[in-house]
């Protein structure tokens, strides 16, 4: 959103039946954060008109003072502490403002995470967190000679009202996520020397990374289906070779947890995607529909597995439906939204069906099949205990399908891409 669509924005209409803060009677930045954290649940209620009105009259007509500009950061940390404590990462927060809020927002709140996590020892913050650090490029950029918001504002060229009225609805978003399960530890909690455990084969992810670029970029379905079919083969054989190894050793890598973010739309078609390749590589997961993002469990080998494979059939899956949909012999409901919402649910349904096949195929032709067979079973127990810890109120969820058409062709197309245990021409 640019700029001047945020100045007309300021502009519209609202209810107002919520509290009208005096900003006038504001006199130190304590205060003024209680204000500005009051007015973010009020505008996170729907009451724009009282936010509105009391943003004015905290911009004023000058600069921005340093107890305003003390008062935001001081409300911005006690509520991203906050989030952060029920269980929300880094990634999260980022995923969740650019689906719900403008770019200006989306920027205040990566300064937001990078004030946050200045004062902790690097030693002292968790791996996923240092990771999802660099990957926002979250660093304190600003200088000390004046507070952020000040240094901000001026950065993206915003009036008092204009970084004021960012401030508001950055933290007005933040109010209203829901406490999460707390799947990594909080900066300052961290071990300061983790556990021994098998890190990930470098070697091996990034042949399977090489083999699905390649099946997202060619025009022919038979090639991409070998270079899919022999990354699924690398990251099975990977696995089992793994499980293997951590039953002969004291220490066994734990399940962990991530966060995979889905984008509108047909979003429950894709989370049954992501459930099948989940289960096709020994994990859990749960989908939350309301904030669009699915939690899964397992060991990190495995969920670096899943993120790789099901990023891979997302774009190929898409790929597949709408060259279905400009298919000149396909009827004009072909690019229905039940169309493809079918499509993409046929299509996640037969790649679980692949998956498991394939797996059962692999696991037959191992060398050590026998001793596999309970070592897997321990290790599926292992990640339930796990899993049912996180969620022990889980329940299923059903898809209603209003497109015969649509399912039939997504058939076709997961056909297409078929995940067969074998061997692939390099």
């Amino acid at each position: 959103m640019g700029k001047q669509n945020r100045r007309r924005r300021t502009g519209r209409t609202a209810r107002t039946d919520g509290p009208v803060l005096d900003a006038t009677a504001l006199s130190d930045a304590a205060q003024i954060a209680d204000a500005i954290m009051a007015t973010a649940v009020t505008s996170a209620q729907g009451d724009s008109v009282a936010a509105r009105r009391f943003i004015g009259q905290l911009a004023g007509s000058g600069t921005l003072t340093q107890e305003l500009a003390h008062g935001a950061q001081l409300a911005s940390q006690r509520i991203i502490t906050r989030v952060f404590q029920h269980g929300w990462l880094p990634m999260d927060v980022h995923q969740i403002a650019r689906r719900r809020v403008d770019e200006f927002a989306v920027g205040y709140l990566t300064d937001v995470i990078a004030a946050y996590i200045q004062p902790f020892a690097p030693a002292l913050v968790d791996e996923t967190w240092r990771a999802q650090i660099d990957e926002l490029a979250a660093v304190t950029w600003w200088s000390g000679s004046d507070p952020h918001l000040v240094q901000w504002a001026n950065r993206q060229l915003l009036t008092n009202a204009e970084a004021l009225t960012t401030v508001v609805e950055a933290l007005a978003l933040l109010v209203q996520l829901p406490k999460l399960e707390l799947i990594r530890p909080l900066p300052g909690s961290a071990r300061v020397q983790p556990a021994a455990h098998h890190g990930v084969d470098e070697k091996v992810l990034g042949r399977v990374r090489g083999l699905l670029a390649k099946a997202e970029s060619t025009s022919f379905p038979e090639e991409a289906e070998t270079l899919s079919a022999k990354a699924q083969e690398l990251m099975t054989k990977y696995a089992l070779d793994r499980v293997l190894v951590d039953a002969d050793t004291s220490v066994p890598d734990l399940p962990g947890a991530r966060r995979i973010w889905l984008d509108t739309p047909y979003v429950e078609a894709k989370a049954l995607l992501v459930e099948v390749v989940t289960r096709a590589n020994r994990c859990r997961a749960i989908f939350v529909a309301a904030w669009e993002f699915m939690t899964v469990v397992g060991d990190d080998n495995d969920l670096d597995a899943v993120e790789l494979l099901t990023t891979s059939l997302l774009v190929q899956a898409t790929r597949a439906m709408i060259a279905t949909g400009n298919q000149s012999a396909r009827s004009d409901e072909s690019r229905s939204r039940a169309f493809r919402k079918a499509f993409l649910t046929a299509y996640a349904t037969r790649i679980g069906e692949r998956l498991a096949a394939a797996n059962e195929s692999t696991i037959a032709e191992a060398a050590e099949a026998a001793r596999l067979l309970p070592v897997l079973a321990s290790h599926q127990r292992t990640v339930d205990e796990a899993f049912d810890t996180l969620f022990p109120a889980v329940r299923g969820r059903s898809i209603t399908i209003r497109s015969a058409e649509g399912w039939e062709a997504g058939l076709e197309a997961a056909d297409r891409a078929q995940f067969k245990g074998r061997s692939a021409k390099k």
